[in-house]
């Protein structure tokens, strides 16, 4: 059946979850389109307000489904979104990112091949509160992983052909970088389309975020070393680092110290969400 199912993980994102559903509901996006809310481990209010907005989905035609898990946890979530899914075709989405009103269009364009295809957006780092954090921000947007890749965080779609390269999501810390993962780089496609990611505020939360993404790709490089082939070329050599950090050198001691902080950490193995 064609159309596309949204899987939505939601943990206490009542600060978050309107904007995002409003968004999607935003696209100017005619096919058939299924909302999944997965509000997992919540000690706040995330599936009333997304039920809040069911009515406006079902005027449109677009089913919204509100799951409420007890148990926490993104992979389980993610799942079980996936087992009330009606669509073949997939776009995973974190319950605060806030797509451009063309997302949706361009993303189905994108995967509509027999072959496999995985299709992201263009990140656009929301504006933080933190002055190190926008520092940070602006700095880390610049990398050529940001800049010339598909970077799948807090957004990623597949197609059929795509989402059966894989099961069940294993329980791991990247899931982005996993699914990226199972696709070529000819396999994974940028669309013309923007999407707001808030970064976290404050240096010791970059510091524990920033941690937390070097562990998880760790474990990818530990349990599945065969998909590091498929990474492509994503790190600065250190030409382009110093003309970064020659045109942003406050961007550049954010990002440095953060790093700095990271191994000087690397030992304290405490989880910690994406803000």
């Amino acid at each position: 059946m064609n159309g596309l199912s949204i899987i939505i993980p939601a943990s206490n994102e009542a600060g978050y979850i309107n904007r995002c559903l409003q968004a999607v509901l935003d696209q100017d996006h005619d096919g058939p389109v299924q909302i999944v809310v997965v509000a997992n481990g919540c000690r706040d209010d995330t599936a009333a307000q997304a039920r809040r907005i069911q009515g406006a989905f079902t005027a449109r035609g677009w089913p919204l489904v509100v799951i409420e898990r007890a148990e926490g946890g993104k992979i389980p979530a993610l799942n079980l979104g996936d087992d009330h899914a009606i669509y073949q075709d997939r776009l995973y989405l974190d319950a605060d990112i806030v797509m451009d009103p063309n997302m949706l269009g361009a993303l189905v364009e994108a995967l509509a091949a027999p072959t496999p295809r995985y299709a992201g957006g263009r990140l656009v780092v929301a504006p933080a509160d933190s002055a190190v954090s926008r520092a940070y921000g602006r700095f880390w947007s610049r990398l050529p992983f940001m800049t010339g890749n598909v970077t799948g965080a807090g957004l990623f779609a597949v197609n059929a052909a795509g989402r059966a390269r894989w099961g069940r999501f294993p329980q791991l810390i990247s899931d982005d970088t996993f699914v990226r993962l199972q696709f070529a780089e000819a396999e994974r496609l940028r669309v013309a389309s923007d999407y707001s990611w808030p970064l976290a505020e404050g240096f010791d939360r970059l510091v524990r975020v920033r941690r937390r993404q070097d562990r998880g790709v760790q474990e990818i490089a530990r349990l599945h070393p065969e998909l590091l082939a498929r990474q492509g070329n994503t790190r600065p050599d250190r030409r382009q680092l110093a003309g970064l950090a020659l045109r942003d050198p406050l961007g550049f001691a954010a990002y440095a110290a953060v790093a700095l902080a990271v191994r000087a950490k690397r030992g304290e193995a405490n989880w910690t969400r994406g803000r």
